[in-house]
């Protein structure tokens, strides 16, 4: 299938929330939004699509389903938090006094927060970006 890596990709998340999701992913996250349907919220994600499905009951996974990887994870945050974003902490994990956990190895910095249906995102900032 050699055309796979060449193809487009659209990533899916779910909400129960259209309009909530809508507004944050516009508003609050600063993506482009491409359509509203009946079926599903499109946005521009970084050249690919992120097509959030209406779907009358949701219960999000408790892992995380999206990350930007950003230059500085400090900058990334203080951005977010001027726009309401509350940082979540996990038990297990040991996250500095900002929500901030850094690998064992310390190649990586992430922060999680959640959009209106309860998804799991984050920022990370990465010594060796994928």
């Amino acid at each position: 299938m050699s055309f796979l890596p060449s193809s487009p990709v659209s990533v899916f998340l779910a909400t129960a929330r259209a309009e909530e999701a809508k507004n944050f992913y516009a508003d609050v996250l600063g993506l482009t939004l491409r359509e509203d349907t009946p079926f599903a919220v499109v946005f521009d994600l970084h050249g690919a699509e992120l097509r959030i499905s209406k779907v009358p009951e949701f219960k999000p996974f408790p892992w995380t389903v999206l990350d930007w990887q950003v230059p500085d994870i400090t900058d990334a945050m203080s951005d977010l938090a001027k726009k309401k974003v509350e940082f979540a902490r996990f038990g297990g994990i040991e996250q500095d006094e900002n929500g901030i956990w850094t690998t064992p190895d310390g190649a990586a910095k992430i922060a999680w927060f959640k959009d209106p249906d309860g998804n799991v995102l984050s920022v990370s900032e990465r010594k060796d970006p994928c």
